[in-house]
């Protein structure tokens, strides 16, 4: 790293195949929302001859060119992959949305990639989602380094930048966080800016000038190796430190001159290996230039210091019924498997898969089988189907590149699997296997929609489950109680580019409509109530009355029916009949038409006639009996309550707190999760937490993240109650 002088030619204009997993590197970039990610990865692509000097493939998109929603909303929302070549080996290049809306697809990115780049702007610095996003890094041993970006802004500072760096990202151990590189600046412009027109290897002591376009490598001057000393040896004991060679610092720090070579050789294991975390500086190439500050470096710590997908664990895999298999890391021989990681529609070959592959090698027009489970409560069905894929290829932007096969540890873009969502595994039609799904963020933020038009709702069933299937991390509902059609997002940003797609891919237009909680009514007091159904018209007539008793019972006992009629005054085959009417009437609701729960409804008396009494005259009369039980007695609407967890930095435990406590929450206690972070458990009812996923963001900078599951129904505020039950009046 560092001493490397050649270009390349790259990879234009064709796809790009790998042969072994040794040939491969899978890289994410992650970093917030501007700070430089996608343009890094068009200034990699132009290093590495992927695109011309113009930043354009040869069939004229650019490599950035994935999503049209994108380019409306000025920012990445979706997983993309731009693949590039240097020195032989093939870099996946993974770009993600540094936007918390979109988490669902860094986390697919995460899994797809064998090691992380993270990005920081030297303008924003570091904020506490890439700190959290860090820590979910080092829990799986995920190799990363440190990419600086924005060195062109007046306000850029890269020392400082890395400084904070290492004390976001190195814990206890600062040094385990260091530059390779420093920067160099050029002469002040008229605005006293000096921009950075090379970099200086610390272990090289070599310039690399970028101030013509591409890299020039020159010998810097004594006075420019003396401002690097003090940090060349700090990179240096760093480096040692982490070496495998424990006599190596001793004879350092006795005055031993350790060559290049072996700390170049120390540096790559400690990156591949995660316990060193090296920090570069890039920028984007100036107009007409053919390198981009930092590019050719970074690249070489890719191919040099990033691990190969054999180094990669293999999550687990089992078969389809739930036995334990074990797999070679990386085989290529071996049984095929592959994970779905990003779905995908394109308006002219359909449905497109991009599969990370774990084992084994895929080729076009292979029969694979496809396995999905463990979703089900996202509006996923489990699926096991066998299905003929069609061409394998590589994307560049929009455009789809034929390759003749992928092998393990390789990524590839898969056309017609009809049935295949992101998360599923695919494998061999005659060995079905299925991999450990990876974690994925719950979806809280309800949105309710209804279609436009009826040409909008023959469509939108479709629509809805070609979104879900590309989309794991939206949930869709059909609730039973409120009959509203509910799309669970991870925020306002999720939510207004699912309506996008609907509109723009799926051609169906929805109308946003105020979401509805599933509300509950019972008793408050005991009550009677007589329902008297009798009708003489002629012919046959119809003659049933009952008299009953409703008493409210504790929350969760549903609804009991207790038969205390003697003497016969109820025919014994017209009781169900009673039963059943008042159970019907019950679902419906008495006062504001919600369901009515807990109580016991006890059949006391009535009177029948041998002629014109029926079973449907007896359910009229039961319902009428309860109808009549409820305008006569005080009736509690009920709303359901969630226990809510949130786990948040200890900066804002205070503000969260009074904010759950504004909800009408009822804080159930605190405890200390790590360091620096508290969760905190309430229960607030479900009324009050419709936007909260919204307004927590907000609220701690989007370093906090909650949970809710719904613990039970109980009394709403009489003031409250009444709102709803003035609304359910005007028929609102």
């Amino acid at each position: 790293m560092g001493d490397k002088t050649q270009t390349h030619p790259g990879a234009a204009g064709r796809a790009l195949a790998a042969d072994q997993p040794t040939s491969v590197r899978n890289v994410v970039l992650v970093g917030h929302s501007g700070s430089g990610k996608t343009t890094l990865v068009e200034a990699l692509a132009l290093t590495a001859g992927a695109v011309n000097r113009a930043g354009r493939v040869e069939d004229g998109g650019t490599v950035s060119d994935y999503d049209d929603i994108e380019h409306r909303q000025q920012r990445s929302v979706q997983l993309s992959l731009a693949p590039v070549e240097w020195d032989g080996i093939k870099v996946n290049l993974l770009d993600t949305p540094g936007y918390a809306d979109f988490v669902g697809e860094l986390r697919a990115g995460l899994r797809a990639a064998d090691a992380a780049l993270f990005v920081v702007s030297a303008s924003d610095g570091v904020d506490g989602s890439t700190r959290m996003l860090w820590e979910e890094c080092a829990a799986v041993g995920m190799p990363r380094a440190i990419v600086i970006t924005h060195l062109e802004s007046a306000r850029a500072d890269f020392e400082e930048t890395t400084r904070i760096c290492a004390e976001a990202f190195g814990g206890d151990d600062p040094d385990a966080v260091l530059p390779l590189y420093l920067p160099l600046r050029g002469p002040e412009g008229p605005d006293g800016h000096a921009p950075v027109t090379g970099l200086i290897g610390l272990l090289s002591r070599k310039l690399f000038d970028y101030s013509a376009g591409e890299r020039k490598d020159s010998e810097p001057g004594e006075d420019q190796l003396s401002d690097i000393e003090e940090a060349r040896n700090r990179l240096i004991e760093g480096i040692i430190a982490e070496s495998e060679d424990e006599t190596l610092m001793d004879r350092y720090l006795g005055g031993e001159q350790v060559d290049v070579k072996t700390l170049i050789e120390d540096l790559e294991r400690a990156v591949a290996r995660g316990s060193f975390f090296p920090v570069l500086a890039a920028a984007p190439a100036a107009e007409g230039a053919r390198q981009g500050l930092g590019t050719v470096e970074l690249l070489e710590l890719i191919t040099g210091g990033f691990p190969t997908p054999f180094e990669h664990p293999l999550p687990g895999v089992t078969t389809v019924d739930g036995k334990q298999r074990e797999l070679k890391p990386c085989d290529t021989g071996g049984p095929l498997v592959a994970e779905v990681v990003k779905t995908s529609s394109d308006p002219y070959v359909g449905r497109i898969s991009l599969v990370r592959m774990f084992s084994g090698t895929l080729r076009p027009d292979q029969t694979v089988h496809v396995s999905g489970h463990g979703l089900a409560d996202r509006g996923h069905e489990d699926h096991d189907v066998d299905e003929k894929i069609g061409a394998l290829s590589m994307p560049f932007g929009k455009q789809q590149r034929p390759v003749t096969h992928a092998v393990a540890g390789d990524l590839v873009c898969v056309a017609k699997l009809g049935r295949a969502e992101t998360g599923d595994t695919l494998s061999a039609k005659d060995d079905p296997l299925l991999m450990e799904p990876w974690q994925m963020p719950d979806p809280l933020l309800p949105l309710a929609i209804q279609a436009h038009s009826k040409a909008d709702e023959d469509k939108l069933s479709q629509g809805l489950s070609r979104l879900v299937a590309e989309d794991p991390t939206m949930r869709l509902e059909q609730n039973q109680d409120t009959h509203q059609v509910v799309l669970w997002c991870l925020g306002e940003a999720h939510a207004d580019v699912a309506l996008e797609r609907l509109r723009s891919r799926y051609g169906v237009q929805v109308d946003v409509v105020p979401h509805r909680v599933s509300l509950r009514e019972t008793f408050a007091a005991k009550a009677g109530g007589r329902g008297r159904h009798v009708k003489q018209s002629g012919g046959h007539g119809q003659y049933a009355i009952c008299e009953i008793e409703v008493e409210p019972l504790p929350g969760g006992s549903g609804i009991e029916f207790v038969d205390k009629v003697v003497g016969g005054a109820v025919p014994r085959q017209f009781i169900p009949s009673v039963e059943k009417g008042v159970r019907a009437q019950a679902a419906k609701g008495v006062a504001a038409g919600y369901p009515l729960i807990d109580v016991r409804i006890t059949l006391l008396d009535g009177k029948a006639h041998s002629v014109d009494s029926s079973d449907a005259a007896f359910q009229t009369a039961g319902a009428l009996a309860l109808r009549e039980a409820a305008a006569g007695a005080r009736i509690h609407l009920l709303e359901p309550v969630a226990e809510v967890t949130v786990l948040v930095g200890d900066d804002y435990v205070g503000p969260v707190m009074s904010d759950l406590s504004s909800r009408r929450g009822r804080l159930l206690g605190t405890e200390q999760v790590g360091t620096g972070r508290t969760l905190i458990r309430a229960e607030v009812p479900e009324f009050e937490i419709g936007r909260y996923a919204v307004d927590l963001r907000s609220l701690s900078h989007g370093t906090a993240r909650f949970d809710r599951a719904y613990a039970r129904h109980e009394p709403m505020p009489p003031q409250i109650a009444e709102r709803i039950r003035e609304q359910a009046g005007d028929g609102g």
